[in-house]
This record gives C-alpha cells, sequence and structure tokens, in this order.
C-alpha cells in the first residue's frame, strides 16, 4: 500500500516528527515502517541475477495505517521484517559483534573513548508512550 501524502503527513506528525525507534529527528527520504511485517513475496529474475519483490505479501491484513511507525532509514533497515522485540534483541547483540569483530570499537574502548552499558533497548515511542501514561 502506497501511502497518500496526508497519510504520510498523519505518520511523521505520529512522533512529532521524530522515528519511532530510535527518537532522531526525521529527514528527507525518511521511512513508513509496518510494525508488524507484511513479508513480502520475492521472485528470483534470471535477467538481471537478483531476487526481485513481487506485488503480494504473506500478511496483507497489516497493510493498514494504524500499523505503520516513521522511521530514520537506518532504523528501518535495521528492524527489516523483524518483530519489536526481535529488533530490541537484535540491537541488545550489536556489542558483543563489535567486540568480538571491530578492531576499531576494541581499540577506541581501550583508550576510554567508548563506555559500554548494560541497559535495556527502549524505543522512542515506548518513552513517548509511558509519559502519556504518565499523564493520563
Amino acid at each position: 500500500m502506497a501511502l497518500s501524502k496526508k497519510e504520510r503527513e498523519v505518520l511523521y506528525t505520529k512522533y512529532d516528527g521524530r522515528c519511532a525507534y530510535c527518537g532522531g529527528l526525521l529527514k528527507k527520504g525518511w521511512h513508513a515502517d509496518h510494525i508488524e511485517a507484511i513479508v513480502r513475496d520475492f521472485k528470483y529474475n534470471k535477467e538481471k541475477s537478483r531476487f526481485e519483490t513481487t506485488s503480494t505479501c504473506r500478511k496483507p491484513e497489516n497493510e493498514k495505517l494504524e500499523n505503520y511507525n516513521p522511521a530514520c532509514a537506518s532504523c528501518n533497515i535495521q528492524k527489516n521484517s523483524f518483530t519489536i522485540e526481535e529488533f530490541r534483541y537484535n540491537i541488545k547483540k550489536f556489542v558483543a559483534s563489535l567486540n568480538k569483530n571491530s578492531t576499531q570499537y576494541k581499540f577506541a574502548k581501550r583508550y576510554g573513548l567508548i563506555q559500554e552499558n548494560d541497559i535495556p533497548v527502549t524505543f522512542y515511542f515506548e518513552r513517548v508512550e509511558a509519559n502519556q501514561n504518565t499523564y493520563n
């Protein structure tokens, strides 16, 4: 479902022009993320030697405005078709992955430029909703 200009405006203002996940200000090219994925179908194109999306999806019932969150491109790409909890879990694993695979990260940490925190991953929309519940 391609969102209309009006629907994109509604979605943009859902969190005051901020990404529902990281809370960063949305810039030109922001994404409309499916909170619960629709899971697009793919078909292999032999001529182009790649997979391409088809016009069908496995969960068309999730194709509604209420199932969208405004997202910056990097959050939407990282979230992919994960559930919110799967996305949270993957973010939590980033530090271990950096410690294992990134020489630059380990080097910066050794010199005190990075301080790791074992805190829960809380998304911006969760903080907004918690604040709204505090005032209601």
